[in-house]
């Protein structure tokens, strides 16, 4: 059964749980680094995208403007009543946390030319001393996504067990009976109906991505040159390259290249295309190698074959399996 964690805490996460515990986690995150949290908040509990890049734009323009001209006093003042701040930032959740938490104060001041006070955002004279941070805190506001639980990869290192070594098939076990030969006839036949109807390969194709969309979740196991099996959950959505990042982050040797090849022998060339778009859902099982290119360099330098694929913590608690 699939779980998640969450990111902030690594808690395991049922999925009516996820809510909740990151908007709590994130709230608790103030007491710790208040900047990040309000970006955070910015960009987690706010759900209209297009609100938030409208919103975190037009208050990284403001830093932008203290920043290229901080010797101007009217850019180091936002006054809250002002339609643009009332249309774009008043109602973003976060946006108040993150001026006070950045250097902004609250402050009542008296509007020129008129007998009135109003409320602004008044940047603290200390922080003028300060402009690459102010800088760095716009671009961490902008380049920010939302907080959101990460599926539980659950890695486990398989070995067969030693009787499933050494199982060996009987002789009759290729011979057909006559029900087994009668139903490979008919799915032949139906089969051949199929594609003699005017299907265009883009159709079938087509077909058979709707078919893997019904998917949320895939098992995936990668049998190793050493016999060991890395097995990991992963959304049907998800990339190759995240099974790419999943499997070196279990190597012993890292930075050495490698080949993940998939069911019939084909390796997984573009780390973009989804596991439901290359047929690895609901499971699959692939076949890691070792880039041949460097094998070759390794042998012809007279180094030692690598003998252990795996990180030892990881053989630490390998499971058997029959």
């Amino acid at each position: 059964r699939s779980s998640d964690l969450c990111p902030l805490t690594g808690a395991t996460l049922r999925k009516n749980q996820r809510d909740a515990h990151i908007r709590e986690a994130i709230l608790l995150y103030f007491s710790e680094d208040p900047i990040s949290a309000s970006i955070m908040k910015i960009h987690t509990f706010n759900k209209d995208r297009e609100k938030v890049k409208l919103g975190t734009e037009t208050m990284a323009k403001y830093l932008e403007n203290i920043h290229n001209y901080p010797e101007e006093e009217k850019y180091r003042k936002i006054r809250m009543t002002n339609r643009v701040f009332q249309e774009r930032i008043s109602n973003l959740e976060g946006a108040q946390e993150f001026f006070q938490a950045v250097g902004f104060e609250k402050k009542t001041l008296p509007v020129p030319g008129q007998d009135a006070e109003e409320e602004f955002f008044v940047l603290k004279e200390e922080v003028l001393g300060k402009l690459s941070d102010l800088n760095q805190y716009r671009d961490n506001l902008l380049s920010a996504e939302p907080v959101r639980a990460m599926l539980d990869r659950n890695m486990q290192v398989l070995q067969p067990s030693t009787q499933a070594s050494r199982f060996e098939l009987p002789d009759d076990f290729y011979n057909l009976s006559v029900k087994e030969i009668e139903r490979e006839q008919k799915l032949r036949s139906e089969a051949i109906e199929r594609n003699s109807q005017l299907r265009t390969k883009a159709m079938r194709e087509k077909d058979e991505q709707r078919e893997m969309r019904k998917y949320n979740y895939t098992l995936l196991r990668i049998r190793l040159p050493d016999g060991h099996i890395l097995q990991g959950t992963f959304y049907a959505r998800e990339p190759v390259s995240t099974l790419v990042e999943f499997v070196r982050s279990a190597l012993e040797n890292d930075w050495l290249p490698f080949e993940l090849l998939g069911p019939g022998g084909q390796k997984l060339e573009d780390e973009r295309t989804l596991f439901s778009e290359c047929g690895l859902v609901p499971s699959a099982l692939l076949n890691f190698q070792w880039d041949p290119a460097v094998m070759e360099d390794i042998v012809a330098a007279g180094t030692s074959s690598i003998t252990n694929v795996l990180k030892p913590e990881l053989l630490a608690n390998v499971q058997t399996f029959s």
